[in-house]
């Protein structure tokens, strides 16, 4: 049976029915659930009941999974599998974090408009989030769709930027929120990385604005100006034509394309109601920036 696509925007989101993600697609369904994502960017998937091996195994689809940024902080516990990102505001005993908890403070830079996993190398392809728990107030999820977005930026913008570099750091965004408390071990982890402003989507041939709040300076511009051209190309790209906000029902799952999008999650009492929220991303291998940047003379 085909499964059925429910745009929620004109050619953005989309809610996907008749499917079980507990189970292996078969090929066909595999392929419409590709050819929906190619279209849309953001799918949602509700009702779905998975395990953590059912959510990675869907995940895997998509490419090898990444390692959560928290394995790499220092003294730092986990509360699950190192290939899931813990989106949740609880300590590894299930406890809901204190205001001064090292991690939420690191975790808020989640409500900057960001596009998972561009600070890495390679980037991220496809994130999955998996809604385990809601809080009965805020705790939104806002996506931007950064194709839409370059298609209506002016002649004159579209050509300067396209020539542009950006360099990606997780330093660079918690930065912006005064987090600055970052061991040596993180400061190696996550030094800045290349990107082009703009990149062509591979299996549909749209161009994408690639954003992120990661950006922290853009390679032969000074910082002010850099500042100025960032902020002007956010603001347009978070434009509401350009946006969709998920209201998040538990047993949803999104999957969302970050070659092409931002999202952010929105405010909610995260030292009062607890939300369980977990993502599998994937990684874009090869590395589809490394060629083009060494072409142009450019360390990735």
């Amino acid at each position: 049976m085909p499964i059925t696509v429910s745009a929620m925007t004109d050619g953005f989101a989309a809610e996907v029915g008749d499917i079980d993600l507990t189970r292996p697609l078969d090929a066909q369904t595999e392929r419409e659930v590709r050819d929906a994502f190619t279209q849309y960017a953001v799918l949602i998937f509700p009702e779905q009941t998975l395990t953590v091996e059912q959510h990675l195994a869907f995940a895997r689809l998509f490419g090898p999974h990444e390692r959560t940024v928290a394995a790499v902080m220092p003294g730092q516990k986990l509360r699950v599998r190192e290939e899931i990102a813990d989106i949740a505001n609880m300590t590894p005993n299930g406890e809901v974090w204190g205001k001064d908890y090292r991690l939420r403070l690191f975790q808020l830079g989640n409500r900057l408009w960001h596009t998972d996993s561009s600070f890495k190398q390679p980037t991220g392809f496809t994130s999955m989030l998996y809604c385990r728990s809601v809080a009965p107030i805020g705790g939104h999820t806002e996506f931007a769709d950064l194709r839409a977005a370059f298609d209506a930026l002016p002649a004159e913008l579209k050509a300067q930027v396209d020539c542009l570099i950006g360099e990606h750091s997780l330093l660079y965004s918690r930065r912006k929120l005064g987090f600055t408390d970052f061991s040596e071990q993180e400061r190696a982890a996550w030094a800045p990385v290349a990107r082009p402003l703009v990149r062509t989507i591979a299996q549909s041939g749209r161009r994408s604005l690639y954003l992120a709040s990661h950006i922290g300076r853009i390679r032969g511009m000074e910082d002010a100006q850099a500042d100025a051209l960032l902020a002007q190309l956010m603001a347009h790209a978070t434009e509401r034509r350009f946006t969709y906000l998920h209201r998040w029902r538990v047993r949803d799952l999104v999957l969302w394309d970050n070659r092409c999008t931002m999202h952010r999650g929105t405010a909610f009492d995260d030292t009062r109601w607890p939300r369980d929220m977990q993502r599998a991303t994937t990684s874009d291998q090869p590395d589809v920036f490394e060629a083009e940047l060494r072409a142009a003379g450019l360390a990735a």
